[in-house]
């Protein structure tokens, strides 16, 4: 299977030595043509780094390893290899969770979103729990993400349904480029964050609304899995992070 247009996919990585699918990011490379990987090591302490350095000595064409010398979050080490992606002339760009939660093989109907729809520039993923859809999800977070969404819903006046879903795709144009342009001033919410920029760039850039440019591509599959590094303790760093949003929108 060929992607068009190409992609490059930032996966960040931040002790991940002991989840992260090596053969399932291989087999994606093997089945995919016109797909590279840029992992970003976010300053991992285990052996994260040892692991990501043999796969790319396997695929040196098509896999990148950034390593970031201190641990910056997921935010940052997103923006920095998305930039990366931006600097080596990526048309599409995007971002994937290293646990791979939501399965690679939902790559190819998110990118053919972008050849249906022209105008798009972002398209997320969505885990949205319909019949016929395999979305293995605990209860309490299901509606603890439900309470997230409707109050980013609002943040953001876009009748978004899933900001959170750890896969994104985003074609390399001007308003995008902003929204990655500085450091994220959130920690927990910097997809909210992203696409708050995104849209006061397309507002400012004269082109079609920028709700015409964003679409949601609800999920065949995906799967909670164990070892998530956000829990209940971190939900006031996440009203925080909301406010900080809210107060400059």
């Amino acid at each position: 299977m060929s992607l068009d247009p190409a992609v490059t996919l930032v996966v960040p990585c931040f002790n991940e030595a002991a989840r992260l699918d090596v053969e399932a990011f291989a087999a994606a490379l093997d089945r995919v043509s016109r797909l590279r990987l840029v992992f970003v090591d976010d300053g991992s302490t285990d052996q994260t780094a040892d692991r990501l350095e043999a796969f790319r000595a396997a695929s040196p064409d098509r896999v990148r390893v950034m390593r970031l010398a201190a641990n910056r979050g997921k935010a940052e080490a997103v923006r920095q290899g998305v930039l990366a992606a931006f600097e080596e002339g990526a048309p599409i760009a995007g971002y994937w969770d290293a646990d791979l939660a939501t399965p690679l093989s939902e790559l190819p109907a998110l990118a053919a979103t972008f050849a249906q729809a022209p105008e798009v520039e972002i398209v997320l993923g969505s885990r949205v729990r319909l019949l016929g859809r395999d979305i293995q999800r605990s209860v309490a977070r299901h509606y603890t993400g439900r309470v997230f969404a409707t109050l980013a819903s609002i943040i953001l006046r876009l009748a978004v349904y899933d900001t959170q879903c750890g896969a994104k795709l985003f074609r390399t144009t001007a308003a995008v480029r902003a929204a990655f342009e500085r450091p994220f001033e959130t920690r927990w919410t910097f997809d909210v964050e992203l696409l708050a920029r995104f849209k006061a760039a397309a507002r400012r850039d004269g082109g079609p609304p920028p709700v015409a440019r964003l679409r949601e591509v609800p999920l065949s599959q995906w799967r909670e899995v164990p070892g998530s590094k956000l829990g209940l303790a971190d939900a006031p760093a996440i009203a925080l992070d909301l406010y900080r949003i809210w107060r400059r929108r």
